[in-house]
């Protein structure tokens, strides 16, 4: 792990956010693996007791799923993890590179923000009503809602600090933020491990 400077302003409350995001991607790692427990069971269970789990597929889309899915983001985009397009951005001026990364990440903050708003809104509401799914097991809406809620406020949290991070470097001209490794095809071969 990147350890942190006291240069870097952001460094104290990434540390926390990053601690955040080791549970949440745990959480996110005993939901795939119920997951396939769930499947496994059920799988078994229709083709040789004739006797499937009727809601094997309900906890696996409302809650398991959501859960995989959300509780993921935030750890993902702090490992470089997501897919980005970075074709000819190394060679472009580390300058320009920083202000355009800080304006996309203070835009993406905006509209993540906005997910966390309408997620808490339809958790509040979903549990004040004591909505329910219809189906074999009348399952409650509101965790899936708050799954989405604390999974969009860690990447809203981290985007902001990406922001941030970028907008210092663009400024003082120093390596402030956390830049992506190079694409694998830029490495030798025996940093790809050959």
């Amino acid at each position: 792990m990147k350890s942190f400077s006291k240069d870097r302003p952001e460094a104290g409350v990434s540390a926390l956010v990053a601690y955040a995001e080791r549970g949440l991607i745990f959480l996110s790692g005993i939901a795939l693996a119920a997951i396939m427990l769930v499947v496994v069971t059920d799988v078994t269970m229709r083709y040789v007791l004739q006797s499937p789990l009727g809601w094997s597929y309900d906890l696996i889309g409302t809650y398991l799923m959501v859960c995989v899915f959300f509780f993921a983001l935030s750890d993902t985009m702090h490992q470089h993890g997501h897919i980005s397009i970075d074709f000819f951005a190394h060679s472009l001026p580390r300058r320009f590179t920083h202000a355009s990364l800080a304006l996309g990440y203070g835009l993406s903050t905006a509209v993540l923000a906005m997910i966390v708003w309408q997620a808490w809104y339809r958790t509040d509401a979903a549990f004040s009503a004591n909505s329910l799914i219809r189906s074999t097991v009348p399952w409650p809406t509101w965790p899936s809602y708050f799954m989405l809620c604390v999974g969009s406020a860690l990447i809203t949290l981290r985007c902001g600090l990406r922001t941030v991070a970028h907008a210092a470097s663009f400024v003082t001209g120093r390596e402030i933020a956390d830049m992506p490794p190079p694409p694998n095809t830029a490495l030798s071969g025996t940093e790809r491990g050959e």
